[in-house]
């Protein structure tokens, strides 16, 4: 057969009736197995640009001869010119496609990508509140993972922006000295605390529950940098303001996530990246002279 016979062809796995009428024929088949060869051809519908060779999944345009072709092989019932831009088929301004596409994209806000501001404005507390913090801590020496504990702790315990700040760690909380937080404001879990911690016995003891505040998510700097990127883009998506901060003792796990901290600001998340922050961490016993960066 030539070239423009095979095109004529509808091949079964292109022809939705008859991928129907395989699968019909065996689900009804009792007895034994049965095996659907559904015949394709490679690039289908791309025509002299692409159909039946190795570079249909690498191709990225076609020329003006090309782009005719594929527009009377996907279009094939349709009356139309030949040659030229004309020949490529558009539904009616009134047809219900272009009506459920219009009323779609009118519904995402438009044609182009934007980020609609719909949520209220925060009221961030003056720093007069902090001038305790700011003094410092006089002759003795404080690492900057204290600092920002208290800092972060200041910020919790504020009524009106504290239940908007997430705190979010991808190891460990007892790292940072934030025992604390435990008791305060929880760990979150949507199931509460199913087990009996390890620590319970302790004051400052693991404590799970639905209201828990912090997210605690474990060995995953991948997971954790995804809550925060969720959190950093609710004011877009959710229409509320949130404040996450990703708190992290090594500049290792940054290096291991680098290209969703790029997602992160190229969709316009909002929050703090924290890390390799000096302390009595792993990062000091390793020789590591860090301070604490931060990231907006």
């Amino acid at each position: 057969m030539t070239d423009d016979q095979i095109h004529r062809l509808v091949r079964g796995g292109h022809d939705p009736q008859k991928v129907y009428a395989a699968f019909k024929s065996a689900v009804e088949h009792k007895g034994a197995p049965t095996v659907i060869l559904a015949k394709t051809i490679k690039g289908y519908g791309l025509g002299e640009a692409g159909e039946g060779r190795n570079i249909s999944h690498q191709q990225k345009k076609m020329n003006e001869k090309e782009l005719p072709r594929i527009s009377r092989t996907l279009w094939r019932a349709h009356q139309r010119r030949r040659g030229g831009a004309d020949s490529i088929y558009r539904p009616p301004v009134d047809s219900p496609e272009t009506k459920y596409l219009l009323e779609r994209r009118k519904a995402l806000g438009g044609f182009l990508p934007a980020r609609t501001l719909r949520a209220p404005k925060l009221e961030i507390p003056p720093l007069s509140e902090f001038a305790d913090t700011f003094k410092g801590s006089g002759q003795t020496e404080a690492s900057t993972t204290m600092a920002f504990v208290r800092l972060l702790t200041q910020l919790l315990r504020n009524n009106k922006i504290g239940k908007h700040i997430v705190p979010i760690i991808p190891d460990e909380a007892r790292t940072f000295g934030m025992d604390a937080l435990f008791r305060q404001i929880g760990i979150y879990a949507p199931k509460g605390q199913l087990y009996e911690p390890v620590d319970s016995e302790s004051l400052l003891y693991y404590h799970e529950t639905k209201d828990g505040q912090i997210l605690e998510e474990g060995i995953t700097e991948a997971g954790s940098m995804s809550s925060f990127i969720a959190a950093g883009t609710a004011y877009a998506n959710h229409a509320v303001n949130m404040i996450p901060f990703y708190i992290y003792y090594s500049m290792f796990g940054f290096q291991r996530i680098g290209d969703l901290m790029w997602l992160a600001g190229d969709i316009k998340a909002k929050g703090f990246l924290l890390g390799a922050t000096a302390g009595t961490d792993v990062a000091e016993r390793r020789g590591l002279n860090i301070r604490m960066v931060i990231a907006s």
